[in-house]
Protein backbone atom coordinates (compact mmCIF):
# COMPACT_ATOMS: atom_id res chain seq x y z
CA UNK A 1 0.00 0.00 0.00
CA UNK A 2 0.89 3.65 -0.31
CA UNK A 3 -0.19 5.76 2.62
CA UNK A 4 -1.14 8.84 0.58
CA UNK A 5 -3.57 6.75 -1.47
CA UNK A 6 -5.26 4.90 1.40
CA UNK A 7 -5.49 7.53 4.16
CA UNK A 8 -8.71 9.55 4.40
CA UNK A 9 -7.59 12.36 6.73
CA UNK A 10 -4.28 13.35 8.30
CA UNK A 11 -3.19 15.76 11.01
CA UNK A 12 0.32 17.05 11.64
CA UNK A 13 1.60 17.80 15.15
CA UNK A 14 4.98 19.55 15.37
CA UNK A 15 7.02 20.07 18.53
CA UNK A 16 8.35 23.54 17.73
CA UNK A 17 10.81 23.25 20.61
CA UNK A 18 12.64 20.27 19.10
CA UNK A 19 16.05 20.80 17.52
CA UNK A 20 14.73 21.11 13.96
CA UNK A 21 11.13 21.97 14.79
CA UNK A 22 11.24 25.71 14.15
CA UNK A 23 10.59 25.56 10.38
CA UNK A 24 8.24 22.67 9.50
CA UNK A 25 6.14 24.47 6.89
CA UNK A 26 8.15 23.14 3.95
CA UNK A 27 7.60 19.60 5.20
CA UNK A 28 3.84 20.11 5.39
CA UNK A 29 3.81 21.54 1.86
CA UNK A 30 5.89 18.62 0.60
CA UNK A 31 3.52 16.05 2.07
CA UNK A 32 0.47 17.80 0.65
CA UNK A 33 2.05 17.92 -2.80
CA UNK A 34 2.76 14.20 -2.51
CA UNK A 35 -0.91 13.52 -1.88
CA UNK A 36 -1.11 13.21 1.90
CA UNK A 37 -4.60 14.56 2.82
CA UNK A 38 -3.53 16.90 5.64
CA UNK A 39 -6.51 18.71 7.10
CA UNK A 40 -4.96 20.29 10.18
CA UNK A 41 -1.51 21.38 11.40
CA UNK A 42 -0.68 22.00 15.07
CA UNK A 43 2.43 23.46 16.74
CA UNK A 44 3.16 22.69 20.38
CA UNK A 45 5.78 24.03 22.78
CA UNK A 46 5.26 21.95 25.92
CA UNK A 47 4.26 18.51 27.14
CA UNK A 48 0.91 19.83 28.30
CA UNK A 49 0.27 21.30 24.85
CA UNK A 50 1.25 18.00 23.23
CA UNK A 51 -1.14 15.96 25.37
CA UNK A 52 -4.09 18.24 24.76
CA UNK A 53 -3.37 18.56 21.04
CA UNK A 54 -3.11 14.81 20.53
CA UNK A 55 -6.38 14.31 22.40
CA UNK A 56 -8.13 16.77 20.09
CA UNK A 57 -6.55 15.31 16.95
CA UNK A 58 -7.59 11.78 17.87
CA UNK A 59 -11.10 12.93 18.79
CA UNK A 60 -11.38 14.48 15.31
CA UNK A 61 -11.09 11.01 13.79
CA UNK A 62 -7.94 11.34 11.66
CA UNK A 63 -6.55 7.97 10.57
CA UNK A 64 -2.99 9.31 10.12
CA UNK A 65 -1.22 11.48 12.68
CA UNK A 66 2.19 12.80 11.60
CA UNK A 67 4.34 13.79 14.57
CA UNK A 68 7.43 15.95 14.18
CA UNK A 69 9.88 16.05 17.04
CA UNK A 70 12.48 14.09 18.95
CA UNK A 71 12.22 10.63 20.47
CA UNK A 72 10.44 11.85 23.59
CA UNK A 73 7.70 13.53 21.55
CA UNK A 74 7.23 10.56 19.23
CA UNK A 75 7.23 8.11 22.16
CA UNK A 76 4.50 10.05 23.93
CA UNK A 77 2.42 10.15 20.75
CA UNK A 78 2.93 6.41 20.26
CA UNK A 79 1.50 5.85 23.72
CA UNK A 80 -1.61 7.82 22.77
CA UNK A 81 -2.30 5.90 19.53
CA UNK A 82 -1.31 2.47 20.88
CA UNK A 83 -4.00 -0.15 20.46
CA UNK A 84 -5.92 1.85 17.85
CA UNK A 85 -6.00 1.75 14.07
CA UNK A 86 -4.56 5.27 13.83
CA UNK A 87 -1.31 5.27 11.84
CA UNK A 88 1.68 7.21 13.14
CA UNK A 89 3.93 9.11 10.72
CA UNK A 90 7.30 10.40 11.92
CA UNK A 91 9.23 13.53 11.01
CA UNK A 92 12.59 13.15 12.82
CA UNK A 93 13.17 16.68 14.10
CA UNK A 94 15.12 15.89 17.28
CA UNK A 95 18.76 15.43 18.12
CA UNK A 96 19.15 11.64 18.31
CA UNK A 97 16.13 10.39 16.31
CA UNK A 98 16.84 6.83 17.39
CA UNK A 99 13.30 5.60 16.75
CA UNK A 100 13.53 6.78 13.15
CA UNK A 101 16.94 5.12 12.88
CA UNK A 102 15.51 1.82 14.14
CA UNK A 103 12.74 1.88 11.52
CA UNK A 104 15.08 3.12 8.75
CA UNK A 105 13.09 6.36 8.38
CA UNK A 106 15.39 8.91 6.68
CA UNK A 107 16.79 11.71 8.80
CA UNK A 108 16.59 13.99 5.77
CA UNK A 109 13.31 15.87 6.09
CA UNK A 110 12.38 15.74 2.40
CA UNK A 111 12.97 11.99 2.32
CA UNK A 112 11.01 11.52 5.54
CA UNK A 113 8.07 13.36 3.94
CA UNK A 114 8.31 11.08 0.91
CA UNK A 115 8.25 8.09 3.24
CA UNK A 116 4.98 9.26 4.79
CA UNK A 117 3.42 9.63 1.34
CA UNK A 118 4.80 6.49 -0.28
CA UNK A 119 5.73 4.19 2.59
CA UNK A 120 4.13 1.06 4.01
CA UNK A 121 2.51 0.48 7.40
CA UNK A 122 4.00 -1.88 9.98
CA UNK A 123 3.02 -2.59 13.56
CA UNK A 124 5.61 -2.36 16.31
CA UNK A 125 5.91 -3.17 20.00
CA UNK A 126 5.60 -0.51 22.67
CA UNK A 127 7.40 -0.70 25.99
CA UNK A 128 5.71 0.38 29.21
CA UNK A 129 7.30 1.41 32.52
CA UNK A 130 4.69 1.70 35.25
CA UNK A 131 2.27 2.18 32.39
CA UNK A 132 4.24 5.03 30.78
CA UNK A 133 5.25 4.42 27.13
CA UNK A 134 8.70 4.11 25.63
CA UNK A 135 9.84 3.09 22.16
CA UNK A 136 13.61 2.81 22.45
CA UNK A 137 15.03 2.32 25.95
CA UNK A 138 14.07 2.88 29.56
CA UNK A 139 16.95 3.19 32.00
CA UNK A 140 18.05 3.94 35.55
CA UNK A 141 21.45 5.27 36.59
CA UNK A 142 23.97 7.10 34.43
CA UNK A 143 21.55 7.83 31.59
CA UNK A 144 19.29 9.80 33.93
CA UNK A 145 22.20 12.06 34.81
CA UNK A 146 23.01 12.38 31.11
CA UNK A 147 19.46 13.50 30.41
CA UNK A 148 19.64 16.03 33.23
CA UNK A 149 22.92 17.39 31.79
CA UNK A 150 21.47 17.78 28.28
CA UNK A 151 20.20 21.31 27.84
CA UNK A 152 17.99 22.28 24.87
CA UNK A 153 20.57 24.91 23.97
CA UNK A 154 23.38 22.33 23.92
CA UNK A 155 21.36 19.96 21.71
CA UNK A 156 20.26 22.72 19.37
CA UNK A 157 23.76 24.08 18.70
CA UNK A 158 25.99 21.01 18.61
CA UNK A 159 23.53 18.21 17.82
CA UNK A 160 24.41 14.58 18.63
CA UNK A 161 27.79 15.61 20.07
CA UNK A 162 25.80 16.97 23.02
CA UNK A 163 25.30 13.39 24.22
CA UNK A 164 29.04 12.81 24.51
CA UNK A 165 29.57 16.03 26.46
CA UNK A 166 26.62 15.30 28.75
CA UNK A 167 27.86 11.74 29.34
CA UNK A 168 31.28 12.93 30.47
CA UNK A 169 29.66 15.45 32.80
CA UNK A 170 27.29 12.84 34.24
CA UNK A 171 29.98 10.18 34.62
CA UNK A 172 32.13 12.47 36.74
CA UNK A 173 29.41 12.77 39.39
CA UNK A 174 27.68 9.40 39.15
CA UNK A 175 27.10 7.35 42.30
CA UNK A 176 26.83 3.57 42.06
CA UNK A 177 23.57 1.93 43.20
CA UNK A 178 22.06 -1.47 44.02
CA UNK A 179 19.07 -3.05 42.32
CA UNK A 180 16.98 -6.19 42.27
CA UNK A 181 15.48 -7.63 39.08
CA UNK A 182 12.35 -9.73 39.50
CA UNK A 183 10.70 -11.74 36.72
CA UNK A 184 6.94 -12.21 37.24
CA UNK A 185 6.69 -14.85 34.50
CA UNK A 186 9.36 -17.01 36.14
CA UNK A 187 11.57 -17.15 33.04
CA UNK A 188 14.61 -16.04 35.07
CA UNK A 189 15.62 -16.25 38.70
CA UNK A 190 15.62 -12.93 40.61
CA UNK A 191 18.93 -11.06 40.38
CA UNK A 192 20.57 -8.97 43.10
CA UNK A 193 23.02 -6.52 41.54
CA UNK A 194 25.47 -4.33 43.47
CA UNK A 195 27.67 -1.41 42.47
CA UNK A 196 25.79 -0.54 39.29
CA UNK A 197 26.47 2.14 36.72
CA UNK A 198 23.24 1.63 34.80
CA UNK A 199 20.31 -0.71 34.21
CA UNK A 200 18.46 -0.43 30.90
CA UNK A 201 15.39 -2.08 29.41
CA UNK A 202 15.26 -1.93 25.63
CA UNK A 203 12.18 -2.23 23.43
CA UNK A 204 13.72 -0.93 20.20
CA UNK A 205 17.13 -1.33 18.62
CA UNK A 206 18.83 2.08 18.90
CA UNK A 207 19.23 4.67 21.66
CA UNK A 208 21.56 7.45 22.78
CA UNK A 209 22.28 8.83 19.33
CA UNK A 210 22.95 5.60 17.46
CA UNK A 211 24.02 3.10 20.11
CA UNK A 212 22.62 -0.43 19.74
CA UNK A 213 20.77 -2.22 22.55
CA UNK A 214 22.14 -5.62 21.49
CA UNK A 215 23.11 -7.28 18.21
CA UNK A 216 19.76 -9.11 18.10
CA UNK A 217 17.44 -6.39 19.48
CA UNK A 218 14.43 -5.35 17.42
CA UNK A 219 11.29 -3.31 17.87
CA UNK A 220 9.09 -6.08 16.46
CA UNK A 221 10.46 -9.10 18.34
CA UNK A 222 7.97 -9.03 21.26
CA UNK A 223 10.74 -9.09 23.87
CA UNK A 224 12.58 -6.66 26.12
CA UNK A 225 16.38 -6.62 26.18
CA UNK A 226 17.77 -5.94 29.65
CA UNK A 227 21.35 -5.00 30.36
CA UNK A 228 23.08 -3.98 33.57
CA UNK A 229 26.53 -2.37 33.61
CA UNK A 230 28.63 -2.64 36.74
CA UNK A 231 30.61 0.32 38.00
CA UNK A 232 34.38 -0.02 37.83
CA UNK A 233 37.65 1.53 36.67
CA UNK A 234 37.49 4.13 33.94
CA UNK A 235 39.45 1.88 31.57
CA UNK A 236 36.69 -0.74 31.79
CA UNK A 237 33.99 1.79 30.94
CA UNK A 238 36.05 3.10 28.04
CA UNK A 239 36.29 -0.45 26.67
CA UNK A 240 32.51 -0.83 27.04
CA UNK A 241 31.86 2.54 25.38
CA UNK A 242 33.83 1.44 22.31
CA UNK A 243 31.36 -1.43 21.82
CA UNK A 244 28.12 0.52 22.24
CA UNK A 245 27.54 1.28 18.57
CA UNK A 246 27.10 -2.34 17.46
CA UNK A 247 25.72 -3.69 20.73
CA UNK A 248 28.58 -6.11 21.33
CA UNK A 249 29.21 -4.51 24.75
CA UNK A 250 26.69 -7.02 26.16
CA UNK A 251 29.47 -9.65 26.02
CA UNK A 252 31.77 -7.57 28.25
CA UNK A 253 32.70 -9.06 31.63
CA UNK A 254 31.10 -6.16 33.50
CA UNK A 255 27.76 -6.38 31.67
CA UNK A 256 24.77 -8.63 32.38
CA UNK A 257 22.33 -9.18 29.51
CA UNK A 258 19.10 -11.14 29.15
CA UNK A 259 15.72 -10.99 27.41
CA UNK A 260 12.23 -11.26 28.84
CA UNK A 261 8.69 -9.96 28.42
CA UNK A 262 8.19 -8.61 31.93
CA UNK A 263 10.58 -7.42 34.62
CA UNK A 264 10.30 -5.46 37.85
CA UNK A 265 13.21 -3.22 38.89
CA UNK A 266 13.51 -2.46 42.60
CA UNK A 267 16.10 -0.13 44.18
CA UNK A 268 16.85 0.69 47.82
CA UNK A 269 15.69 4.28 47.36
CA UNK A 270 13.31 5.43 44.60
CA UNK A 271 15.33 6.37 41.53
CA UNK A 272 14.14 8.30 38.46
CA UNK A 273 13.56 6.33 35.25
CA UNK A 274 14.52 7.78 31.87
CA UNK A 275 12.09 6.91 29.05
CA UNK A 276 13.45 7.89 25.63
CA UNK A 277 15.11 11.00 27.03
CA UNK A 278 12.32 12.03 29.39
CA UNK A 279 12.24 11.43 33.16
CA UNK A 280 8.75 9.95 33.44
CA UNK A 281 8.52 7.65 36.48
CA UNK A 282 10.53 6.20 39.38
CA UNK A 283 11.48 2.84 40.81
CA UNK A 284 10.12 0.42 41.74
CA UNK A 285 9.20 0.05 38.09
CA UNK A 286 7.31 -2.66 36.25
CA UNK A 287 8.37 -3.03 32.63
CA UNK A 288 6.09 -4.76 30.14
CA UNK A 289 5.70 -5.00 26.39
CA UNK A 290 2.58 -4.23 24.38
CA UNK A 291 2.88 -6.36 21.27
CA UNK A 292 2.14 -4.93 17.82
CA UNK A 293 0.64 -1.91 19.57
CA UNK A 294 1.48 0.94 17.19
CA UNK A 295 0.99 1.25 13.43
CA UNK A 296 3.81 3.28 11.86
CA UNK A 297 4.70 4.39 8.34
CA UNK A 298 8.16 3.22 7.23
CA UNK A 299 9.99 3.17 3.89
CA UNK A 300 8.95 0.42 1.48
CA UNK A 301 12.51 -0.92 1.74
CA UNK A 302 12.54 -1.13 5.55
CA UNK A 303 13.02 -4.60 7.04
CA UNK A 304 12.82 -3.52 10.68
CA UNK A 305 9.22 -4.62 11.29
CA UNK A 306 6.24 -6.33 9.68
CA UNK A 307 2.50 -5.79 9.70
CA UNK A 308 1.21 -8.80 11.60
CA UNK A 309 -2.40 -7.64 11.69
CA UNK A 310 -4.70 -6.76 14.58
CA UNK A 311 -5.21 -10.41 15.52
CA UNK A 312 -1.59 -10.60 16.66
CA UNK A 313 -1.81 -7.71 19.09
CA UNK A 314 -1.15 -8.65 22.69
CA UNK A 315 -3.38 -5.92 24.12
CA UNK A 316 -2.50 -3.52 26.89
CA UNK A 317 0.12 -4.53 29.43
CA UNK A 318 -1.02 -6.27 32.57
Amino acid sequence: MKVARDVRSAAVVINAGSRRGAAPDLAVDAMRKAGVPISSVHHVLSGADLAGTLDRVLADGHDLVVVGGGDGTVSYAAGRVAGTNVVLGVLPLGTANDFARTLEIPNNLAEACATIAEGKVVDIDLGRANGEPFLNVASVGLSVSVTEALSPRLKRYIGPLAYSIATLTAYARHKAFRARLEFPDGDHEPMELDDLLQVAVGNGRHYGGGNTVSPTAGIDDHTLDIYAILAGPVREHVSIARLLKDGSFIKHDRVYHLTTRRVRLVTEQPLPVNLDGEIATTTPADFTIQRNAVHVVVPQSSTSALFDGPGAAGGPPS
